[in-house]
């Protein structure tokens, strides 16, 4: 695969095959762009289209050898309507403080991380790894910032973003897990619907989440935030996500 930038020529490269992290009963193979050509805002908002995303400043995409469990997805901004509980989550967090600010990570930022992955994606990392985890969400060529949330003085959630012409990307998303009532709040949920908002407030019309895996308990929320948009076979598709199929008469975006 080739793609063409101001840059010059940007080749592709696959991966040999290894365990899935979502899927443990199958082998993911990954598309990597070139790692030694520099990709800024403008490419990475074409590639994004592709279904592509970034880790760091490494851009990728699966390419698994029989198997799309990995969809790329989108929320129409203009469109999307929130559910009981989401509205119930949104009203939940009014008096959290969210602040946008550059991708930096202190103490405080590593903390909450490292409980996050402990509690939700069963992680076994030192204070020393989620630091290192934590670079790459950050990108030297892309436009990169955090929203922070703020319960009073305590820092509850970051929300790490890329703005694109046509969107926000949500690169990733941790909050506080060690506290009952925090808990309660229903935070991963609230920080989608303030990044819809966010791009409300910038008059962009898509969030991208990233893949949605149906058969993966850890990615599978993303089809409650409706409607929803999927990349398969190159194009996006309005997705009936009560047969989780293309919906009949979508048009090609």
């Amino acid at each position: 695969m080739i793609f063409n930038t101001r840059f010059g020529r940007l080749f592709f490269f696959s991966t040999e095959p290894q365990t899935c992290s979502y899927l443990p009963d199958r082998e993911a193979v990954m598309l990597f762009a070139d790692p030694n050509k520099v990709i800024d805002t403008d490419t990475y908002a074409r590639l994004i289209e592709y279904g592509f995303r970034r880790s760091g400043d490494n851009v990728y995409r699966p390419h698994c050898r029989g198997c799309n469990a990995c969809i790329p997805v989108r929320i129409p901004v203009a469109e999307f309507t929130p559910d009981r509980a989401q509205r119930r989550a949104w009203r939940d967090n009014q008096d959290l403080t969210v602040t946008l600010t550059r991708t930096e990570f202190g103490p405080q930022h590593i903390d909450i991380y490292h409980r996050y992955q402990v509690a939700r994606h069963d992680g076994r990392v030192g204070e020393r790894d989620s630091r290192e985890q934590l670079e790459f969400l950050r990108s030297r060529f892309i436009n990169t910032s955090s929203l922070e949330y703020h319960l009073d003085d305590r820092l509850v959630m970051v929300s790490v973003i890329d703005q694109l012409p046509q969107g926000l990307s949500a690169v990733y998303t941790f909050y506080e897990t060690g506290d009952p009532d925090i808990s309660r709040r229903s935070l991963g949920t609230f920080g989608v619907l303030r990044l819809i908002e966010e791009c409300r407030q910038r008059d962009l019309p898509w969030l991208y989440l990233g893949y949605w895996i149906a058969e993966s308990d850890k990615m599978s929320y993303k089809s409650r935030y409706r409607p929803l948009h999927a990349y398969r076979d190159g194009r996006w598709e309005l997705v009936d996500l009560t047969t989780q199929k293309p919906a009949e008469g979508t048009q090609t975006l």
